[in-house]
């Protein structure tokens, strides 16, 4: 469904931020990294956010936070 909708907005090659922090996301790892404004950082954390979130579940199952 992601990379459906990521295909659907020409999105194929993922960022340098988005190449190193993806797989470790997607694995359920934590990650802290630092790049600039406009690298893809959101797209970055946002994706396995989404991946991992259960449709069935009725509880807080993500958290954002922001300055």
């Amino acid at each position: 469904m992601t990379r459906d909708a990521l295909a659907a907005m020409a999105v194929h090659t993922p960022t340098p931020i988005q190449a190193a922090a993806l797989p470790h996301l997607l694995t359920g790892r934590d990650v802290i990294r630092q790049a600039r404004t406009g690298s893809g950082k959101t797209l970055a954390f946002v994706i396995p956010m989404l991946e991992r979130i259960d449709e069935q579940q009725r509880h807080v199952q993500a958290l954002i936070l922001t300055p």
